[in-house]
């Protein structure tokens, strides 16, 4: 046998290690759930449905496609993933950033049109200094239709304080 076919029979008899971070972040997620469902039991009274059975059924789910992830993790039966693009994500993740740091003070159209220009940075989009201000503008639009014409509560700024 030569060092290629060894080589390949080693890889093919490991795991696929993402996939079995897959799997462990669903049994978290279940976890978490289990335990958040744990206090609604004794609110069902004499219903056997209550608030806690549909988010029991999810966590089971849950459960269920952390094992099948598993057993495909040691199958091999993951498509070959392409290679992570890592600039995309960190624009949009920092259009995340962005929008939790500055929606106290700025206020949600100001927030949220930052998140979307870096946003449309991270897809693509080369001129930040247009998307951002466009974003502002369909942010705020989205702000006066919640917090003017359907009465709801969102986070107010300068910019929305300017309707009030």
């Amino acid at each position: 046998m030569s060092v290629d076919n060894n080589k390949t029979v080693t890889e093919q008899r490991r795991p696929d290690w993402a996939a079995l971070v897959i799997a462990a972040v669903l049994v978290i997620m279940a976890a978490v759930i289990f335990f958040d469902v744990s206090r609604l039991r004794d609110m069902g009274g004499y219903s056997q449905v209550g608030p806690a059975t549909v988010p029991d059924w999810i966590a089971f789910a849950l459960v269920g496609l952390a094992v099948w992830t598993v057993f495909a993790a040691f199958r091999r039966d993951f498509p070959e993933r392409e290679k992570q693009e890592i600039k995309p994500v960190a624009w949009v993740v920092a259009g995340l950033i962005a929008q939790m740091v500055l929606i106290r003070f700025a206020g949600f159209s100001i927030a949220t049109g930052c998140l979307f220009g870096l946003a449309a940075a991270g897809f693509g989009a080369r001129r930040i200094w247009i998307s951002i201000p466009i974003g502002i503008v369909i942010c705020f639009a989205i702000y006066w239709l919640f917090a003017v014409m359907l009465q709801l509560s969102l986070p107010a700024g300068p910019l929305e304080r300017l309707i009030h």
